[in-house]
């Protein structure tokens, strides 16, 4: 335990040493005459003295320490993103400091002033909402200080990299594999306005359309991303008397609500409409029947994340921004 009342400058004092002697001994580090040593190793011992973080961080200039900064660590998603990059971290020696922005530009800028005030080594953001609050002048330049990488959206910066997912292939997976089925009435289920949202319109849109079928665009739903947001734009779905016989929803949650709302107004699935969700989190195997969704691979997102990280910290590999293919994860709702 360190002592209350010993810093560096009392062992010195007290060891009839200089500060950079007692540094030298603490980092196991020659030119240290033999009796000296052993002088200030007693002092040390007597004082129960250990170097604290930030005393190692004066001698080595880093701190070991991480900021992760994403959305709400209550979403399984951003949990699991976000879990792996601790653990990860954490197998490498650094600490890791978990904030919660809720999204908002205002919230960020906060956190991200704190964590460069505490002499952070570098930051992860984790969400493609960042890649719009990140275009802030005051937040850019708060971010040009440190090295930076975003967990699935894309930074224009110097010291910095990006893990992309690219969701708008993964949201064509599905669409795909409901065409596959004969499916031609297939409406998207968007519960977002995220860059990530934005991407999985746009494949949802393009697939259709690459596929000969019309007005694309008129076959979304707008919702919120939660169980109530799906149950909701299939009722809203229902009343307007528009034929359909597919949904595709941007998360696992949101396909989920649609598949209770279905259940409850007697249709059968996958036999009379067919449910895909996005994320292949605990949501997809939770639901009954379970959902085909689509494998995102936050986990794989979380390790290359620390890798690109790590390197630009230590200096050490050379690695460059790289995208992530989603795969189809079968289920019993197609």
């Amino acid at each position: 335990m360190e002592s209350r009342n010993m810093n560096i400058y009392d062992i010195a004092k007290e060891a009839g040493v200089s500060i950079s002697t007692v540094s030298r001994v603490l980092n196991h580090k020659g030119n240290v005459n033999p009796a000296t040593r052993e002088r200030v190793e007693e002092v040390l011992e007597r004082n129960h003295y250990t170097p604290s973080a930030i005393a190692r961080g004066m001698v080595s200039k880093s701190m070991r320490t991480v900021a992760v900064l994403t959305v709400d660590i209550r979403v399984p998603h951003y949990a699991r993103t976000a879990y792996t990059i601790e653990r990860e971290l954490s197998h490498r020696g650094y600490e890791v400091t978990l904030c919660n922005t809720g999204g908002e530009a205002e919230e960020t800028e906060k956190y991200l002033q704190t964590m460069l005030e505490k002499k952070v080594d570098g930051i992860v953001l984790v969400g493609s909402v960042f890649n719009t609050i990140c275009k802030k002048p005051e937040i850019k330049k708060l971010l040009r200080t440190v090295p930076v990488v975003l967990a699935n959206g894309k930074l224009e910066m110097a010291n910095s990299y990006s893990v992309l997912v690219d969701d708008k292939y993964g949201i064509a997976l599905a669409v795909n594999e409901l065409l596959k089925k004969g499916h031609r009435d297939i409406y998207y289920v968007k519960d977002m306005d995220t860059v990530s949202a934005r991407l999985k319109w746009e494949g949802f849109v393009d697939t259709l359309q690459h596929a000969g079928i019309a007005e694309a665009k008129k076959k979304v739903l707008h919702t919120t991303s939660d169980l109530e947001g799906g149950m909701r734009a299939v009722r809203e779905l229902i009343q307007s008397g528009k034929k359909f016989s597919a949904l595709v929803c941007g998360e696992d949650i949101t396909a989920a609500g649609a598949v209770k709302a279905l259940l409850q107004e007697g249709y059968r699935i996958p036999e009379d409409v067919a449910v895909t969700g996005y994320n292949n989190s605990e949501y997809a195997r939770i639901c009954e029947p379970t959902l085909t969704t689509i494998d995102n691979k936050p986990e794989l997102v979380a390790m290359f994340s620390v890798q690109l990280l790590t390197s630009l910290i230590e200096k050490t590999d050379a690695y460059s921004s790289c995208t992530i293919q989603p795969e189809l994860v079968a289920g019993k709702t197609v």
